[in-house]
């Protein structure tokens, strides 16, 4: 829902009817605040929805999990009951699981939660074969601008893609790319004036910290988490070093990898693994970290649209662009044709892709380039990548996303795409 009570259509809608009708359970998850209870609310207009955010609720639900479900579902006729906020309680699996066992239907509850309250060692086995997982993240560029997801990887993966099957790239500037990246992903947050919406923002992070936070995992340091919170911020689309940011943040290294989990669970950073071909022992195994959400990410920073000049730090477009781009591949996974993976690779001696998507029988290689000008040149370590390095072998096509206008062939499977290609349609 936006500012002025518009409902943006999510494209995860199709996954989530999908779900219901595969699934006894749904498990919604994402950042507070993405659309998940507006989402649910518009689909189920039927359903019975309970929100544990109510103190009385939730109390209620711990002190007889079991006989308050079976109740709601008693008086339940049609549509699902929904969970809001379900990661607030440790004692809804087992009791789900007792009623859904005895009563097979589909589509029977859904949840919502910030956390996937379903990871834990007591009931990580609990609802399995029983429940389905999808996850809400910030908007997309298409489904702000109101059109159908993209299938570009689904293109790309093709033997033989062509750029006359993609619909013409919007014309965005330099400028209006920034705003983009400084706007965000959420629904509320990213209309306000900048000023208003950094604020919201960094509050947005203060409020995750002292209220999500303990719904995973109780912490002694809530100061720490946000010094490291303010630290992935600015090393998105970074490999992380975990030994120096404990030494930055005074932790033990154990610390800094257990509140990494944290965030991960939070959907506030994602972890993109290194791609391997098996043999390749020369390849850097560290993972790169990506913030979730570039606008969260520029307001921790103080950016504005000013401080991509010159003079001030150019060089910070570079990382916010590179984990916009891999944002809006991750979101459309689940909506593509094929089943695929991200993953970055990068050697020992400094070669380097931003992603790469793994089809199984096709490899994509990615890479970012904040630049309004694209040459042969920036095609490079695709090319050693499928000729020479540990791509050879693989069918491949190498895609270089940049801030210009044109669609271009480079050659061999190689083409340069406006990054507003990432909202165009595809002819397959």
């Amino acid at each position: 829902m936006t500012q002025n009570g518009d409902y943006l259509p999510r494209h995860l809608t199709s996954e989530l009817r999908d779900a219901l009708r595969a699934a006894r359970v749904v498990n919604l998850i994402g950042p507070r605040q993405v659309g998940k209870t507006t989402l649910v609310r518009d689909l189920f207009d039927q359903g019975r929805f309970i929100t544990l955010d109510d103190e009385n609720i939730l109390a209620a639900i711990e002190a007889d999990p079991r006989g308050q479900l079976s109740s709601l579902a008693d008086d339940q006729e049609s549509g699902p009951i929904v969970i809001d906020e379900a990661q607030r309680s440790r004692k809804l699996a087992l009791a789900m699981k007792a009623i859904v066992d005895q009563d097979r239907r589909k589509g029977q509850f859904v949840l919502t939660g910030s956390s996937n309250v379903f990871t834990t060692a007591e009931v990580a086995d609990s609802l399995a074969g029983r429940m389905r997982t999808l996850k809400l993240w910030p908007l997309t560029m298409s489904e702000v601008s109101r059109v159908q997801p993209s299938r570009l990887i689904d293109w790309a993966m093709q033997d033989n893609p062509s750029l006359a099957q993609l619909s013409p790239a919007r014309a965005l500037s330099r400028k209006d790319y920034i705003e983009l990246l400084l706007a965000g992903g959420f629904p509320e947050i990213r209309e306000l004036p900048l000023r208003a919406r950094q604020r919201q923002y960094r509050d947005y992070i203060d409020a995750v910290v002292d209220r999500d936070v303990a719904d995973v995992m109780p912490i002694r340091k809530p100061d720490a988490l946000r010094f490291l919170i303010d630290q992935m911020a600015a090393r998105t689309a970074q490999e992380i070093n975990t030994s120096e940011l404990a030494k930055l943040a005074k932790l033990k290294r154990e610390t800094v990898d257990q509140y990494l989990d944290i965030l991960l669970r939070l959907s506030m950073v994602s972890k993109i693994s290194a791609w391997t071909p098996g043999e390749g022992k020369r390849d850097i195994k560290q993972p790169k970290f990506h913030f979730v959400d570039t606008g969260i990410a520029a307001a921790l920073r103080r950016l504005n649209d000013r401080s991509f000049e010159i003079g001030n730090s150019p060089q910070a477009l570079g990382g916010l662009l590179e984990s916009f781009v891999v944002g809006e591949l991750q979101r459309t996974l689940p909506l593509q044709e094929g089943d695929y993976r991200l993953y970055h690779w990068r050697s020992a001696d400094r070669r380097e892709i931003d992603v790469v998507i793994d089809g199984g029988h096709r490899l994509v290689s990615v890479e970012v380039k904040s630049a309004a000008t694209v040459a042969a040149d920036d095609f490079r370590h695709l090319r050693w990548f499928a000729t020479e390095g540990p791509g050879r072998g693989r069918s491949m096509v190498g895609l270089v996303f940049y801030l210009g206008e044109q669609v271009l062939t480079f050659g061999d499977g190689n083409f340069a795409l406006p990054v507003s290609s990432l909202t165009s349609e595809v002819e397959l």
